[in-house]
């Protein structure tokens, strides 16, 4: 697992320097006082057409971006840890006089005018967004299969998204493939997507005999045979808060792992064989869901009239507790059947692909370790 995106904020207890030399103010219409001055949001250029965008409000400071893509071709591979990417944005406020980020040591609670609480502050940098991602590797000519068996599975109440080009797999609350309000979960063909979108840019900008468009290019075709499905999943500032895992140091990152790992473990649940009664009945009984063979044959009969159409009321205790029951054989018959995501070539752990849950790193790979060094306060 590595991020691939940080959004961080931290408020200062010093003034800040001029960066842009324009400041924009905000004033009291009535009184002509002062309420509040902020400086223009504004990127850092880094090299190979990358870039962090700063933005300060007062004494507060905040940054967002890729840090595992700064002055770097691609992102295949990058920082495993917040203090691998923090050091990396320090290193580049430090370019403009700015301090860097700290760990938190302690959280505040603010008094609105009634008294009561309004909220909290730190004495160090607040993670807004973060993005973690894993590679898998299914095997060349997998992808496309793979990632229409994974589609066809729900996350909690968020429901799998195919995109028509059938490259990229979103879950969301609606099924619907738009954003959801705490996390946001995808998987995408990284090989397809190198192609469609790094290696035009390689090429316009270096052009197509360079030593930069040969090495991205060697990256593609290595996704492409190894089968590489990008998983990704991003946290967003409502989810951190709630998780206790919004304010930097004062919380084990281990807990990212662990909610990344219930993500790339989706494919577990894909059990079935057939799309039949006999055998989703004997599915049931052999992972232990159902103890009789008399109650798998009754619960395999609700995804038989599910797949010809039947519509349940889910607010009846038999249609959920056959729900849950077929759920942990990767059968929802809340989502709409759709014949060709729950294909038998696709399902039963979907035995045609041979998954291997770590992407090895190629020793011809050039890792991101150029800011290593510089780590946060």
């Amino acid at each position: 697992m590595f991020i691939d995106w940080l959004s961080v904020s931290q408020e200062f207890e010093c003034d800040l320097p001029d960066v842009t030399g324009i400041v924009i103010e905000t004033l009291c219409k009535k009184t002509g006082e002062r309420l509040s001055s902020r400086e223009p949001k504004f990127k850092h250029e880094g090299s190979w057409s990358t870039s962090i965008s700063i933005n300060i409000q007062g004494r507060r400071i905040f940054v967002e971006g890729n840090p595992s893509r700064i002055d770097r071709q691609d992102n295949l591979f990058g920082y495993t840890t917040i203090e691998q990417c923090i050091g990396v944005y320090n290193r580049i406020l430090s370019e403009y006089g700015l301090p860097g980020f700290r760990k938190c040591t302690r959280i505040d609670f603010m008094q609105g005018p009634d008294g009561k609480k309004a909220g909290t502050t730190a004495d160090g940098a607040v993670i807004h967004t973060i993005h973690l991602t894993t590679n898998h590797s299914v095997g060349q000519g997998n992808v496309l299969a793979y990632l229409k068996g994974i589609s066809s599975q729900s996350i909690g109440r968020n429901y799998g998204f195919l995109y028509p080009n059938g490259r990229t797999v979103t879950w969301t609350p609606k099924g619907e493939g738009k954003g959801g309000r705490l996390q946001y979960r995808k998987a995408y063909d990284k090989a397809f997507e190198i192609q469609d979108k790094l290696l035009p840019k390689v090429k316009r900008t270096f052009g197509e005999n360079s030593e930069e468009f040969k090495y991205v290019k060697k990256v593609q075709a290595y996704c492409e045979q190894q089968g590489v499905v990008r998983m990704e999943q991003e946290l967003k500032s409502e989810f951190l808060k709630r998780e206790h895992l919004a304010y930097w140091g004062l919380f084990d990152e281990g807990e990212f792992a662990r909610l990344h790992g219930e993500f790339l473990r989706l494919d577990q649940k894909l059990k079935v064989n057939a799309m039949d009664l006999v055998s989703i009945s004997e599915q049931l009984m052999l992972e232990g869901v159902c103890d009789t063979t008399k109650a798998a044959n009754t619960t395999a009969m609700y995804a038989i009239e599910w797949m010809s159409g039947k519509v349940f009321d889910f607010k009846k205790a038999a249609v959920k507790v056959h729900r849950a029951r077929l759920n942990r054989i990767g059968i929802d018959i809340k989502m709409t059947f759709d014949r060709e995501k729950f294909s038998p070539v696709i399902v039963r752990e979907i035995r045609e692909v041979n998954r291997v849950a770590v992407l090895e790193i190629p020793h011809w790979y050039k890792r991101p370790s150029g800011h290593l060094h510089l780590v946060a306060a």
